[in-house]
């Protein structure tokens, strides 16, 4: 018989389970939005990590803690990043 294989959504799944770890988990649904957003329009743009920053005058370093979600992103780096991608931010409330 063969054993089923535990996956990262496994473990998604029963760290989900514990209170604690869902707030957390749905605190950073903004974060991960902007962050993923951003990967995927610098990927399809063919951008780097460096040539996004030079773009939007700041750091690779910026960037990468951006698509990692290790920094908080002010409102005027999205517009800088968003004018680099030659796009406008859009925020939505729901």
């Amino acid at each position: 018989m063969a054993r089923r294989i535990y996956t990262v959504h496994d473990h998604l799944e029963e760290s989900l389970k514990d209170p604690a770890f869902r707030t957390a988990w749905e605190a950073s649904e903004v974060e991960y939005q902007v962050a993923r957003q951003i990967i995927a329009k610098r990927l399809r743009k063919k951008m780097t990590q460096g040539d996004l920053a030079t773009k939007a005058k700041t750091t690779q370093a910026v960037i990468s803690r951006i698509e990692r979600m290790t920094e908080n992103v002010s409102m005027d780096l999205l517009k800088r990043i968003a004018t680099a991608f030659g796009t406008r931010v859009k925020v939505q409330f729901e």
